[in-house]
C-alpha cells in the first residue's frame, strides 16, 4: 500500500465481535487471568494495552518501521531513548535542539554521568570532529526547533555507521508524510505525537519507531518499567489524527510556503527561515530528502524584540501558544516560551535572538493568515 493508505487504515481492520470500523477504547487497568500463570496476552495496562497496541502498529506502518513504542509525552519518549546509554557515555547532538531536550540533557542526565556535545549537524565535518571514543549516540533534529536548520541524514548515517553510534532523528516537524529517516539510515525516529500526528491540540504524547528488534525490546522494557504510558483514550485520539495526517500536512506546507514568501518580501522583516525558500541555507538538501517542507516558519523583524512583542500581541488568527502542529495557527516566542530553559548566551550562540518569532502555520485560509500578519507587522 502507499503511505497515504496506511495513514488512513493503520493496522486495524474491523472489530471481530461488533464490526466497529474503529478500534475499541480499552479503558482498563487490569485483566482477569484464565488460570494461574496464563493470560490472553494482557495482564496490566502499564505493560500492554490493546488500544495502545493498535496505535503502535499504526505508527510503525506510518513511519515504515518494524516497531513503535508509545509514551505519555514526547519528552518521555526522548528520555526513554537515552536509557540506551550508560554512565560515562557521550552523545553528539544538534545544537539547535528543542529546549526541553537540552534541559533534560544539561540539567538532569549530566548528573548520571552522561556528557553531551552540541554541534551544527548541518555540517557533517563538525559532527565527525565531535565524535569521541566514548561517543555512543548521534541525536539529530531536522528541521530544528526553532531555526529550522536541515541536516543531511544520509551523511549522518554514514558517520554513525562508521563509529558504531545509535542514530536517532527527531522528525516531529517533518512527520512521516515529508521525511522517512529510517529509509535514510536512522536507527530510531522520535515523534512528539502531541504535534502534527494528533494535530488538534487535544492530547500529549510521544513515540519511538525503529526497525531493530533489540532496540525495540529495550524500549518496551523502559516503557513498562518507567510507566510513562499514554492513556487508551489518548492513543485512540492519536489514531484519529494519523488518519488525516497526509491531507493536513499538504495544507500546512502550502500555507507555510505562502506565509514565508510574504514575510521574505516584507520591508520590516530582517530574516526568514523556511526550508521551502530557495534562500534557506539547506534548501537543496531539504528538497532532496524531504517530500515537502511542513508548516513551521521562523522570522525576525528589523525592530528587534520590541517589534516582535508588538506583532505577537496583535495577531488575531495566530494564537499565542506554547505548542505547534495543530490545525489552528499559533505563534510562539522561543526565548521566553519553548526555549526559556536555554541560557541567553547559549541561545545567541545557536543563532537566534530574543526577537525571533516562530509560527506554526495552520490549515486556515492562507489569505486570512497573511492579512493577519500584515496588520500586526504594520504597527511594529
Amino acid at each position: 500500500m502507499n503511505r497515504e493508505t496506511k495513514f488512513v487504515h493503520g493496522a486495524f481492520d474491523a472489530d471481530p465481535e461488533t464490526g466497529a470500523i474503529l478500534p475499541p477504547i480499552h479503558q482498563v487497568a487490569t485483566y482477569v487471568l484464565p488460570e494461574l500463570g496464563k493470560n490472553k496476552g494482557f495482564d496490566y495496562s502499564r505493560a500492554v494495552n490493546p488500544t495502545r497496541q493498535y496505535l503502535e502498529r499504526h505508527l510503525a506502518l506510518a513511519e515504515g518501521g518494524a516497531h513503535a513504542v508509545a509514551f505519555a509525552s514526547g519528552m518521555a519518549a526522548a528520555d526513554a531513548a537515552t536509557k540506551l546509554l550508560e554512565s560515562g557515555d557521550h552523545m553528539v547532538c544538534s545544537d539547535d535542539v528543542y529546549g526541553g531536550v537540552s534541559r533534560l540533557f544539561n540539567q538532569i542526565l549530566v548528573k548520571y554521568g552522561l556528557t553531551f556535545t552540541y554541534v551544527n549537524t548541518s555540517d557533517p565535518d563538525a559532527v565527525a570532529a565531535a565524535v569521541r571514543p566514548e561517543t555512543k549516540m548521534l541525536w539529530v533534529e531536522t528541521p530544528t526547533n526553532p531555526l529550522l536548520k536541515v541536516t543531511d541524514l544520509s551523511a549522518m548515517a554514514e558517520i554513525a555507521a562508521h563509529h558504531k553510534l545509535t542514530f536517532l532523528v527527531d522528525s516531529t516537524f517533518a512527520t512521516p508524510v515529508f521525511l522517512r529517516p529510517l529509509e535514510l539510515g536512522a536507527d530510531i525516529v522520535l515523534h512528539s505525537t502531541t504535534k502534527y500526528l494528533s494535530g488538534h491540540n487535544q492530547l500529549i504524547g510521544g513515540a519511538l519507531v525503529m526497525n531493530d528488534d533489540a532496540i525495540a525490546e529495550q524500549m518496551r522494557f523502559m516503557q513498562k518499567s518507567i510507566g510513562a504510558v499514554p492513556s487508551p483514550l489518548d492513543c485512540w485520539m492519536t489514531m484519529l489524527g494519523i488518519k488525516t495526517l497526509h491531507v493536513r500536512m499538504q495544507r500546512h506546507a502550502e500555507n507555510a510556503q505562502r506565509v514565508a514568501e510574504f514575510l521574505e518580501e516584507h520591508e520590516k522583516v530582517a530574516s526568514v527561515s523556511y526550508p521551502g525558500l530557495s534562500s534557506h541555507p539547506q534548501h537543496e538538501i531539504a528538497a532532496a530528502q524531504m517530500l515537502g517542507f511542513s508548516g513551521m516558519v521562523s522570522f525576525a523583524l528589523r525592530g528587534g524584540l520590541d517589534a516582535a512583542e508588538h506583532v505577537m500581541n496583535n495577531l488575531k488568527l495566530f494564537r499565542l501558544a506554547e505548542s505547534l502542529g495543530a490545525v489552528e495557527s499559533m505563534v510562539t516566542h522561543p526565548a521566553t516560551m519553548t526555549h526559556a530553559a536555554v541560557p541567553k548566551m547559549e541561545r545567541e550562540a545557536r543563532g537566534f535572538s530574543d526577537g525571533l518569532i516562530r509560527l506554526s502555520v495552520g490549515i486556515e485560509s492562507a489569505d486570512d493568515l497573511i492579512a493577519d500578519l500584515k496588520q500586526a507587522i504594520s504597527g511594529a
